[in-house]
C-alpha cells in the first residue's frame, strides 16, 4: 500500500485496506510512519520505509519514490511508475475541482488553470523553495502523465503546467494585477472599495474586487496567487477590524505571500483603528506600503 501522505482526506480508508490485506505492507516514508500511528491503530511491522532513490518492482512495474517534505506536509511523497511513465504527484499540481470528466484537456483550459491558480495559492504557497527542488526532480524523469490526489489528471500541455509551477514557486507577480478585498458595515467601507478600483484602473492596473461578505477569503486567497498589488478595506467594529478581514488577514499571513504591494483603508464613526490594524497586518506580511485611505462616516464619499 503505498502512502504519499497521511492527511485523513489521503489516509482515512488505511485502517480498512490493511483488515483487508493483512500480508501487505504500507510503503510511506519515516515522517510518514509516525504520522500513520499517530492517526491509526497501526503496527510497526505493518510499515516498510522509503526514502529517496528507493524503487519497488512488484514482478510488472517499477516504482521510484520521491519524497517532497513539505510539498506540504513533512511526511508527503511522490510516485513515479516507471512502465507507464506516471507521476501520482500527491498534492502538487492538484486543483480544487470535481468533473465528471477525468483530464485536463476535456474541459475548459482557462478554468481549470484558474482552479490549479487557486489551489496552489491556498494549499502550497509557504512552500515556494521546496516545490522548487520537487521540479527540478521531476525534470529528470521521463514524464506523459501526473495524477494529482485532488483535481483532474493531466496528460497534455505538461510543460504549461509546469511553467505555472515554476512561477508560483518564485512568487512571480503579475506587475497589472490588483486585488481589493474588504467587509462593510454601513456602505461607507464597500465606497472606498469601489473608488479604489476607479482610481487603479486609470492607472492601468487590472483590478478586481471581492467582498468578504459574498465570497469566503479562500476565494480571494487564489486570486492573490499571482496579484501584485493587495488592498484590505475593513469597517472599525468594537476598536478593531470586521471579523471576516481578521480571518482574512490571518489566513493570508500564515501562506506567506511575497514581493506584493499592499494598502490599508476603511471607514468608521468614532474611534478608527480598523486602517491602522490592517496596516500593520500587511507590514508584518513583507509588503511595501501605499498610503493608507481613511475616511469618518462617508465623507467625501456621498
Amino acid at each position: 500500500i503505498i502512502t504519499n501522505h497521511i492527511e485523513p482526506d489521503h489516509s482515512g480508508s488505511i485502517e480498512e485496506i490493511s483488515r483487508l490485506a493483512p500480508n501487505a505492507k504500507i510503503i510511506v516514508t519515516m515522517a510518514g510512519s509516525k504520522g500513520l500511528k499517530g492517526y491509526y491503530h497501526l503496527e510497526d511491522e505493518k510499515f516498510s520505509i522509503v526514502k529517496g532513490g528507493d524503487t519497488l518492482n512488484t514482478g510488472k512495474y517499477d516504482f521510484a519514490f520521491l519524497p517532497m517534505p513539505m510539498v506540504h506536509w513533512p511526511d508527503s511523497m511522490s510516485t513515479y511508475l516507471v512502465q507507464e511513465k506516471m507521476v501520482f504527484s500527491n498534492d502538487a499540481f492538484g486543483a480544487h475541482h470535481a468533473s465528471e470528466f477525468i483530464y485536463t484537456d476535456e474541459i475548459d483550459e482557462k478554468f481549470y488553470f484558474d482552479t490549479f491558480e487557486n489551489y496552489y495559492g491556498n494549499i502550497v504557497l509557504p512552500f515556494g523553495p521546496q516545490v522548487q527542488k520537487v521540479l527540478e526532480a521531476l525534470k529528470t524523469l521521463d514524464i506523459e502523465m501526473i495524477l494529482p490526489s485532488h483535481g483532474m489528471i493531466l496528460r497534455k500541455n505538461l510543460a504549461a503546467f509546469v511553467e505555472l509551477y515554476e512561477k508560483y514557486s518564485k512568487n512571480v507577480c503579475d506587475e497589472k494585477k490588483a486585488v481589493i478585498v474588504y467587509d462593510t458595515m454601513w456602505g461607507a467601507t464597500e465606497l472606498m472599495a469601489k473608488q479604489l478600483k476607479e482610481d487603479w484602473e486609470k492607472e492601468g492596473l487590472n483590478v478586481e474586487i471581492y467582498s468578504l461578505g459574498d465570497v469566503h477569503y479562500s476565494y480571494v486567497m487564489g486570486k492573490i496567487t499571482t496579484a501584485k498589488y493587495i488592498a484590505v478595506g475593513a469597517s472599525t467594529l468594537n476598536r478593531n477590524v470586521m471579523p471576516s478581514v481578521a480571518a482574512f488577514l490571518c489566513y493570508m499571513k500564515g501562506l506567506q505571500p511575497k514581493n506584493r504591494t499592499g494598502l490599508a483603508f476603511g471607514s468608521y464613526g468614532w474611534s478608527g483603528e480598523s486602517v491602522g490594524i490592517v496596516e500593520e497586518s500587511l507590514k508584518s506580511c513583507g509588503f511595501e506600503m501605499l498610503p493608507q485611505r481613511k475616511v469618518v462616516w462617508k465623507n467625501g464619499l456621498i
